[in-house]
């Protein structure tokens, strides 16, 4: 059964491999120079340039939102018995297509507690209110929102080294906001 899974996740991890490929080489695009006096192009030179990353970004998002859930199917060919086929299909063993990106299981959800994975969900964190990125508080908290809590923090500041031996420092505080999700 080993055996299995790794020829499994070999094929699916091919599969994404080819994908990224194809995302940059679908969207490369050519650029030619004139070269001549006074641009009378006497002589043309042309390149083929990789697309800008917002692009291929752009193209690969679209791929993973089509993404299709697929499952191992044991054929009874010999040399190779495994292939993956789609998973909710309404024809039976039907392969996916060269173009499309593929997964074996749905990514778990880690805005909710999940015992069996030992995730502890996003209730409680801290989260960055100004971020747009994974820290924020937008995106952390999954919709639910967040709590302001105010507070007071205080540290020492100011630290001076007398002779001979001691250290006195004053002692500094600023008022502040966390940020925990819901």
């Amino acid at each position: 059964m080993l055996l299995v899974v790794r020829c499994l996740c070999v094929g699916v991890s091919r599969g994404k491999a080819r994908d990224d490929g194809e995302a940059v080489k679908d969207n490369l695009h050519k650029e030619c120079k004139c070269h001549g006096v006074s641009g009378s192009c006497t002589l043309k030179t042309c390149w083929t340039t990789l697309p800008d990353f917002r692009r291929i970004g752009d193209a690969l998002y679209r791929r993973y939102k089509r993404a299709k859930l697929v499952e191992g199917y044991m054929g009874s060919r010999l040399r190779r018995p495994i292939s993956l086929v789609l998973k909710r299909s309404k024809r039976p063993h039907r392969k996916p297509r060269r173009s499309h990106l593929v997964y074996l299981e749905k990514s778990p959800n880690y805005c909710d507690p999940d015992p069996s994975t030992g995730s502890l969900g996003t209730a409680g964190r801290s989260c960055n209110r100004s971020s747009q990125a994974s820290e924020g508080c937008d995106l952390m908290c999954c919709g639910r929102g967040y709590n302001t809590h105010q507070y007071t923090r205080e540290w020492q500041c100011s630290c001076k080294f007398h002779w001979c031996c001691h250290v006195e420092c004053e002692l500094c505080s600023e008022r502040t906001e966390q940020y925990t999700c819901k």
